[in-house]
C-alpha cells in the first residue's frame, strides 16, 4: 500500500520515460500525450536543448535564495516583459502562488486608495487554484467542499458577460481588480470573446480597476500567440503564468505594467524556491526554443488542423455539442458526462482528460507533428462515437 495522500484518482499506468510527444510505461507499451502533464509539457519530453540546460544548470547551482542577486531570474524577467510589454516579474513555484501574489496585489492596491474591504471581481466556472484565498477566487464548489470559511472579498458573475460587470460596477464601490482566464480550461475550454476583452479593459481604466489576467493554462504560446490576450491586442495590468513555462520545472510569475507596477516593495511579498536558477534556466530554454522552433506559428497551424480534422470525423454525430478552442488548447464538448473515456483512450494509448463533467480537454505539447496529431484524432474519434451510441 502507497504512503502517498490518497487525494489523486489515479489511473492505473505509471511511465518512466518520455520522448517528445511519447510516454512510455513499465512494461514498455507507448502512448502519444495528448495532455502534456496538463498544459505542462511545452516541449514535450525529453527534448535534447531542455535536457543539456538543465543538466549544465545543475552542475553549476540549482538554489541561493532571493536574499541575493539571481543572474538568471533577471534575464528571465527581461525576457518576460520584452515579450509581453509588461513591466515587472514575480518568481514563485506554481500558478496558484502567481494568483496569490496577484490577489494580495490587488487588496495592496485596494488599501493604498484607502479602500478597506477591497474586492475583486471574478467569474463562475473560473479555476485559479486550491490555496484557500484561489480556491476561493474559484467558481467550483467541488474544490471547495469541506474548507470552508472562505476567503471573503470575491464577487461572482457570469463569464464572458459584461453587463454583469458593469452592475457590479455601478452598486459595489469596494470593487478593485477583475480576475479572470481569457480560456478557462477547467471550466471546459471556454474562451473570452475579444470584444469583451477590449471593453472589459476599458472599463477597468474607466474605474480605476486592475485588469488581472490568469494565462497559467493558456499562455506560454499554447493559443498560437505568446499570451492569449494579445488576440485583443490589449495590455494587462497583471498576468500570472505557470505550467508551461518551464516545461515541467516548477515556475509561477505574476507580471505586473501600468498602475500596478511597483504596488509591491521590499517584504511585502516573498518566495524561497521561487526563481532559482534551475527554474529560471528552464523558463529561459523554454521561450528561446519556442522562439528559434518557430513553435507559436506551428501550434497555430497544428490547432486549425486538429480542429478541422475532428469537426470531419464527427460532422453529424449526434452528442457532440461543440468543437472548440485556440491552438492546441482544445475541447470537444459531448451532450453527456464522458469521464470513461479517458479510461478507454489509456486502454488505447491515447492520454487525454475530461474537464467540466462533459468537456474533452487536448493541450498537446507544442513539439507535436501533424502526423502525431492526426494519429491522435484518428484514434479518439471512434472511441467518441462508440461512447455516444452507449
Amino acid at each position: 500500500m502507497s504512503h502517498v495522500m490518497n487525494t489523486y484518482a489515479r489511473l492505473p499506468v505509471a511511465f518512466v520515460r518520455g520522448e517528445g510527444a511519447w510516454l512510455w510505461d513499465a512494461d514498455g507499451k507507448r502512448y502519444l500525450d495528448g495532455l502534456s502533464g496538463i498544459a505542462v509539457n511545452t516541449l514535450g519530453h525529453a527534448h535534447p536543448r531542455l535536457t543539456a540546460a538543465l543538466t549544465e544548470q545543475i552542475g553549476k547551482l540549482i538554489h541561493c535564495s532571493n536574499v541575493y542577486q539571481v543572474p538568471g531570474q533577471e534575464l528571465l524577467a527581461d525576457k518576460l516583459c520584452g515579450l509581453t510589454g509588461m513591466e515587472e516579474v514575480f518568481f514563485s513555484n506554481s500558478g496558484c502562488e502567481a494568483n496569490e501574489a496577484a490577489i494580495k496585489l490587488a487588496r495592496m492596491f485596494g488599501h493604498q486608495r484607502d479602500i478597506d474591504n477591497p474586492c475583486i471581481i471574478v467569474m463562475e466556472k473560473a479555476f485559479h487554484g486550491r490555496t484557500l484565498a484561489t480556491l476561493s477566487a474559484t467558481g467550483n464548489r467541488k474544490v471547495q467542499v469541506g474548507f470552508e470559511p472562505l476567503v471573503t472579498g470575491f464577487v461572482r458573475v457570469p463569464y464572458n458577460d459584461l453587463a454583469a460587470v458593469r452592475q457590479v460596477a455601478q452598486h459595489n464601490s469596494n470593487v478593485v481588480a477583475v480576475l479572470v482566464e481569457p480560456i478557462q480550461g477547467e471550466g471546459g475550454i471556454r474562451t473570452l470573446d475579444i470584444d469583451y476583452l477590449q471593453q472589459l479593459r476599458s472599463l477597468c481604466d474607466q474605474q480605476n480597476w486592475l485588469l488581472m489576467l490568469d494565462e497559467v493554462q493558456c499562455g506560454i504560446a499554447r493559443t498560437g500567440k505568446w499570451f492569449a490576450y494579445q488576440h485583443a491586442g490589449i495590455l494587462p495590468d497583471v498576468m500570472t503564468l505557470a505550467k508551461g513555462l518551464g516545461s515541467g520545472v516548477p515556475i509561477g510569475a505574476c507580471l505586473t505594467a501600468g498602475k500596478a507596477a511597483g504596488v509591491f516593495g521590499p517584504g511585502n511579498h516573498g518566495s524561497t524556491f521561487g526563481g532559482n536558477p534551475l527554474a529560471c534556466t528552464a523558463g529561459l530554454t523554454t521561450l528561446n526554443v519556442i522562439e528559434q522552433d518557430h513553435l507559436l506559428a506551428h501550434a497555430d497551424r497544428l490547432g486549425r488542423f486538429m480542429q478541422h480534422a475532428f469537426a470531419t470525423q464527427l460532422a453529424g454525430v449526434t452528442g457532440v455539442v461543440e468543437i472548440r478552442g485556440q491552438g492546441l488548447m482544445l475541447g470537444i464538448e459531448l451532450a453527456k458526462p464522458c469521464g470513461d473515456l479517458v479510461k478507454q483512450a489509456l486502454a488505447q494509448g491515447l492520454l487525454i482528460n475530461v474537464t467540466a463533467d462533459n468537456v474533452i480537454r487536448l493541450l498537446p505539447p507544442l513539439i507535436m507533428s501533424q502526423a502525431e496529431a492526426q494519429q491522435l484524432v484518428d484514434g479518439l474519434c471512434p472511441l467518441i462515437k462508440d461512447f455516444l451510441q452507449l
